[in-house]
């Protein structure tokens, strides 16, 4: 079959359909990514074919290159979503190529690609890295992970969903208009689909987020789809050297996150990880983390990305900003984390981790960098490193979920599902 994944966004966002298109291609399988040029090594590697996707955010770590930082209000992450969709939008029915036999849609890509697979008569799939559906189980992940009781949930996530509709309307009228559609509302599309019962798997864990009760027929939970990364694929010496000169450090990074004041986020990372005592990893990312200003035997600057599945093994906890991909990792390498969420669906991941207790409290970037003083910052950061390294319940929940996921077979359950639905 000849199958064409779409995902668009950051590494999080990418990375996990590598390791799901890796396994769809040795089961015999036709396999091309559809993303941002930056990711094309990282798919090429994986042996799955290439196709562009225009809006890429990773080159600065945020939708809009004229703002500072990443987005940490509502209404400047709606602004600039809608301008990321409106350019995604003028690209994405060009990925598709004649023989493509199905369509395989991420989170960022489905309410685009609905209208793209309607055109041209090809079967589509959902493949999502978050839970999306309404559902009495949670709120939405992009409410900020505080539950508002059953029907408050499904009631707010009822909003999101039409939040999404109106962002998605103007890239939906121009991308029908090309495509000859006759006019249809993004809202429209997306209950036509829903009452179709469209079949969405989802690339998480059910050991952190079980499948509601409640959610429709369609909605399956598969287990996470890792990145693929070469047999043979090594950290850089300097680190490795790191590693292995005393006892594990803390890693603290924030991906593709750029803080409004790096200056000051990365100030207190530093002095947390020394009041706290401990030896740390300072993953630059875009938020630009270093020791330049502040050098120290005890503290390693890494400034370029390293995959977590080869890192987090080797550390004793990871400060990160929750995104999806990097709190599985955390999970998947059995040490806790301490949550900085900034934005979007970090909340709620940072709340899923503290509810299965391999997380301390979430200290969002917000309250670091701008709500406490820097003192009273250093004071919380440090609080949680300690907590996070020298407390017995924390890492005995983490690596029971380690071993968990150990058991999980994430692109296998997706490719017999798949070969399910093709039949």
């Amino acid at each position: 079959m000849n199958i064409l994944l779409t995902a668009a966004g950051s590494y999080g966002d990418v990375a996990p359909y590598t390791g799901l298109g890796a396994r769809l291609r040795a089961a015999g399988h036709e396999v091309a990514l559809a993303t941002h040029d930056g990711f094309a090594p990282l798919v090429r590697a994986a042996g799955l074919g290439f196709r562009s996707l225009p809006a890429d955010p990773r080159a600065t770590g945020r939708t809009d290159p004229d703002a500072p930082g990443t987005p940490t209000t509502r209404r400047d992450l709606m602004r600039r979503a809608a301008a990321f969709i409106e350019q995604l939008g003028t690209g994405l029915a060009d990925v598709v190529t004649p023989g493509t036999e199905l369509l395989v849609l991420s989170t960022t890509t489905a309410p685009l690609g609905w209208h793209v697979a309607e055109a041209l008569d090809i079967p589509s799939v959902g493949a999502y890295l978050q839970p999306t559906a309404p559902t009495r189980a949670f709120p939405p992940v992009v409410s900020g992970g505080r539950s508002l009781g059953g029907w408050g949930n499904r009631a707010a996530g009822r909003l999101s969903l039409r939040v999404v509709d109106r962002l998605h309307a103007g890239a939906t009228r121009a991308l029908r208009t090309r495509l000859g559609l006759p006019p249809a509302t993004p809202g429209t599309v997306r209950r036509r689909v829903e009452a179709a019962n469209w079949p969405v798997l989802h690339g998480f864990s059910e050991l952190l987020v079980p499948r509601p009760a409640d959610w429709r027929p369609g909605l399956d939970v598969t287990g996470y789809w890792w990145p693929h990364h070469a047999p043979d694929a090594q950290l850089p010496p300097a680190l490795e050297d790191f590693l292995t000169a005393g006892p594990p450090p803390v890693s603290v990074g924030f991906g593709s996150m750029a803080a409004e004041d790096a200056e000051r986020l990365n100030s207190l990372a530093v002095r947390a990880l020394r009041r706290a005592g401990t030896r740390g990893l300072l993953l630059s990312g875009n938020a630009g983390l270093t020791t330049a200003d502040s050098p120290s035997d005890d503290i390693l600057t890494v400034p370029t990305p390293v995959p977590h599945a080869l890192l987090f093994p080797r550390v004793a906890a990871a400060v990160h900003h929750c995104g999806a991909g990097t709190s599985a990792a955390a999970l998947r390498a059995g040490i806790p984390s301490v949550p900085v969420p900034f934005t979007a669906d970090q909340p709620f991941w940072a709340a899923r981790l503290a509810a299965l207790g391999a997380a301390t409290p979430a200290l969002p970037v917000t309250t670091l960098t701008k709500t406490l003083s820097p003192d009273e910052a250093v004071t919380r950061l440090a609080a949680a490193l300690t907590e996070a390294t020298t407390t017995p319940p924390l890492r005995t929940r983490a690596e029971a979920a380690a071993r968990h996921l150990a058991t999980e077979d994430g692109p296998g359950t997706a490719l017999d599902a798949l070969t399910r639905l093709a039949a």
